[in-house]
Order: C-alpha cells, then sequence, then structure tokens
C-alpha cells in the first residue's frame, strides 16, 4: 500500500488513528513519542505522522496548528539526521509536506514513513538498539523484544535462514518421490 492510499488531505475528516495513521499535536516543539513511531511505523507497514492534531476521545480528529512550522521542520530535519537520534533516515523531502487545514487555516506537517526494507532493521531510536526499537501495532507503538530485534538483525544478510535448502530434506524428497 502506498502512502498516498494512507493518507490524503482531502479525506482529513474521515480518517481516524490506526496502525498506519497516527496524530501528534506538537504543540511545544517535536513530542518525543514522534520517534518511537518513527521506529515503529519504518519496521511494520510504513505510516503517517500528522503533528497538529489532537486526536478526540470519539476518535475523530481536531487540528490545533503548529506555532512555527518552518522551524519544527528545520527540527525534524535535524533531529532525523543525527544518528544518536534515529539509527536510519529513511526520508526525502517528499515525505514531509506542510499543509493548511480546517476552518481556522491550521498549519500541520505530515511525515510519510516507508517501511524499512529488510536489510535495514531494525530502525531505532537513542543510540539504543534493544531499547528504542518499535513495532507498530494497531493504535500503539510497543518495544520490540530482544529476541524481535535479534531476528531483524539475522534477517539483515543478502541470503537469510529460510532461504537456504536444506541438503537432507532435498534428498528426502527427491528420494520419497522415487
Amino acid at each position: 500500500m502506498k502512502s498516498a492510499d494512507v493518507f490524503d488531505i482531502s479525506q482529513f475528516d474521515a480518517y481516524r488513528e490506526d496502525n498506519r495513521r497516527e496524530v501528534k499535536k506538537a504543540n511545544g516543539g517535536l513530542p518525543l513519542s514522534l520517534w518511537d513511531t518513527y521506529s515503529a511505523f519504518a519496521n511494520c507497514y510504513g505510516g503517517v505522522i500528522i503533528l497538529g492534531v489532537k486526536e478526540e476521545k470519539d476518535g475523530s480528529w481536531r487540528t490545533t496548528g503548529l506555532r512555527n512550522a518552518s522551524k519544527l521542520c528545520r527540527e525534524f530535519w535535524n533531529a532525523i539526521n543525527d544518528r544518536k537520534k534515529v539509527s536510519l533516515n529513511l526520508l526525502s523531502e517528499e515525505d514531509v509536506q506542510i499543509y493548511t487545514v480546517g476552518e481556522d487555516d491550521d498549519v500541520v506537517m505530515v511525515i510519510n514513513v516507508p517501511i524499512a526494507k529488510r536489510e535495514q532493521k531494525p530502525v531505532y531510536v537513542n543510540d539504543d538498539i534493544f531499547g528504542g526499537t518499535f513495532r507498530r501495532n494497531y493504535e500503539g507503538d510497543y518495544h520490540c523484544t530482544r529476541l524481535q530485534v535479534k531476528t531483524m538483525l539475522r534477517d539483515q544478510t543478502e541470503k537469510t535462514m529460510d532461504m537456504e535448502v536444506l541438503d537432507e530434506a532435498l534428498f528426502i524428497s527427491i528420494f520419497h518421490y522415487f
């Protein structure tokens, strides 16, 4: 599923948070939880983070706007390119867009996070591979277990274990065929 299928600004009022969409107010700057969500989306299915939006109790979204979108955008790019903050920047400039939304012309920032390739995972935060690797389930970002992180590390190789043909299994299959 492409990011355009996950978020279209013209459909803003119809959306709710799920495993591919997350909203954050960002009134006081970049929220700390932004990076956990970035990691979770990158390690799972990809997704869209929208800053300048609050989720109401009924699940609907209300824009809160961003006070200084250009400053926030600059802070975002500085942080995502800092390896002590995020292990890997998967984004290009086209992945971050600023929109004006709603009756009050509130400014929101939309960040399209692609899924990381197998050899790029795990994507983690705060220079902590075991404590800073997240996954996405429904509306939440959850820490990966040590086993999940080790599995991603194992699967980084060009030839993973599940790509290998076992000689004995092949021999048995051929033997049973005849």
